[in-house]
C-alpha cells in the first residue's frame, strides 16, 4: 500500500458516507496525520508503506483510518484536526466551541475598519473559541479586551488561543466566565461590544447538517423559539456597559436584520447599519448608544 492508495481508501469511505468534499477532507486528514504539506505528499505519494516493519507507519495508518471513520460519522473536520484558520490566524477548536466561520470575519473586518486607532476598551460577549476577541486584540488598536462566555470549557479553549496567538501581549485580553452580563462589573464601561450570540431558532436546529446539529455545542446555537432571545439581552445589557457614543457589533442570521434593528431601535440605539458578508447576505448589525446631548427615547 502507498500513501496515494491510502488516500483513495479514505476518500471512497467518506464519499460512501455522504460527506461533502470527501476528497478534500480525506486529504486534509492524511496530511495532518503524516504531518506533511501537499508538496511533500506529492513527492512521496507513491512510496510503499511498511506497517509490518515500521511501527510508526503502522500507527499512522491506524490513526488515519480511525479519523476517517469519525469523519464518516459526521464529526467536523476541524474537531478532528483541532484547528481552524480565522483572519489568517490558527485557532484551536474542539467540541466545546463553535468552529470559526468566514462569515464572522465580516464582523471583525468591520470593527477593524471603523475603530482603527480608537485605543479603547472592547467586550466580546459569547466569545466561544475567542476568535473575535483574540483577532481584534491581535490586529486592532484596543487597549483592553474582555472575552466573556457562560461556558468554562469554551473559556479554556479561548485561553489556549489567547496564549498561543497573543503570546507576550496576552495580558491585554481578560477572560470572564459570565452568563451574558451577569458577572460583568456594574461600573465597567466599554467603547465597543461585539457578539456572535446563539441565533438559530430552536426548531430549526434539528434540520441542520449533522456536523452542526450533533457535534457543535447547542448552547452556542440555540437562540430560543424565534432566534432573537440573545439580541434582546444584548440590547438591554449593552446600554448599561457602553460609554456614550459606544458601538455594538453583532453577527446575525441572514434573515434577522430587520428584527434585530427594531429591537435595538426600541431600546434607544441610533445609527443602525447592516453589513453583508461575501455571499451578499445580511451578516452584521451595528448600533450606537447615543452620546451626550443626543436625543434618546427608551
Amino acid at each position: 500500500m502507498t500513501l496515494e492508495m491510502l488516500l483513495r481508501e479514505g476518500k471512497e469511505r467518506l464519499a460512501e458516507a455522504g460527506v461533502a468534499d470527501a476528497a478534500l477532507d480525506a486529504r486534509y486528514l492524511l496530511l495532518d496525520v503524516w504531518e506533511m504539506n501537499l508538496a511533500a505528499f506529492l513527492t512521496c505519494r507513491g512510496r510503499e508503506l511498511s506497517p509490518d516493519r515500521n511501527r510508526e507507519e503502522g500507527e499512522r495508518i491506524r490513526r488515519y483510518r480511525e479519523l476517517i471513520e469519525q469523519r464518516a460519522g459526521r464529526t467536523p473536520l476541524q474537531q478532528l484536526t483541532g484547528c481552524q484558520e480565522f483572519m489568517g490566524l490558527p485557532f484551536r477548536v474542539n467540541a466545546h466551541v463553535l468552529i470559526p466561520r468566514q462569515d464572522t470575519e465580516t464582523l471583525v473586518e468591520l470593527v477593524l475598519k471603523e475603530q482603527a486607532g480608537s485605543g479603547g476598551a472592547l467586550l466580546d460577549m459569547c466569545t466561544g473559541s475567542g476568535c473575535i476577541a483574540v483577532s481584534l486584540a491581535k490586529l486592532g488598536d484596543f487597549s483592553r479586551v474582555v472575552a466573556a462566555d457562560i461556558s468554562r470549557e469554551a473559556l479554556e479553549v479561548a485561553d489556549e488561543n489567547r496564549r498561543a496567538i497573543l503570546e507576550d501581549e496576552g495580558e491585554r485580553l481578560l477572560l470572564a466566565e459570565s452568563d451574558m452580563f451577569a458577572q460583568i462589573g456594574r461600573r465597567e464601561r466599554f467603547d465597543v461590544i461585539t457578539s456572535n450570540p446563539p441565533y438559530i431558532p430552536s426548531q430549526v436546529i434539528e434540520g441542520l447538517e449533522p456536523e452542526v446539529r450533533d457535534h457543535e455545542p447547542r448552547l452556542a446555537l440555540d437562540g430560543a423559539a424565534d432566534g432573537l432571545k440573545f439580541y434582546r439581552i444584548l440590547a438591554d445589557g449593552c446600554r448599561e456597559h457602553l460609554i456614550p457614543g459606544g458601538y455594538v457589533y453583532m453577527e446575525i442570521g441572514w434573515d434577522q436584520a430587520e428584527d434585530v434593528k427594531r429591537i435595538f431601535e426600541d431600546h434607544g440605539y441610533k445609527k443602525l447599519t447592516v453589513t453583508k458578508d461575501m455571499a451578499g447576505l445580511d451578516r452584521v448589525v451595528r448600533a450606537v448608544w447615543p452620546g451626550k446631548g443626543e436625543e434618546n427615547h427608551v
